[in-house]
């Protein structure tokens, strides 16, 4: 079964209060998304610690009604 963009950046958002989300249907197919994320918790963070923080906030939706992922995270300039 597959998650629609509003889920999974409501998921984020939830997850990550304050994030800024952006979400792109890379296949049309609802399975394969990107996500870029904008978030002040990722500070002092390293690049797999905050895919991390995404991931938990997801709740372990991927790999299962989440096949895909590619993940892009930032600190707000």
């Amino acid at each position: 079964m597959a998650m629609n963009a509003a889920d999974i950046e409501r998921l984020i958002k939830t997850g990550l209060p304050g994030a800024e989300v952006t979400i792109t249907d890379l296949a049309g197919d609802g399975n394969h998304y990107a996500a870029t994320v904008v978030a002040a918790a990722f500070g002092g963070k390293s690049r797999v610690a905050q895919h991390q923080m995404v991931y938990d906030a997801l709740g372990g939706r991927m790999g299962g009604e989440l096949h895909a992922l590619a993940l892009t995270t930032q600190v707000p300039k």
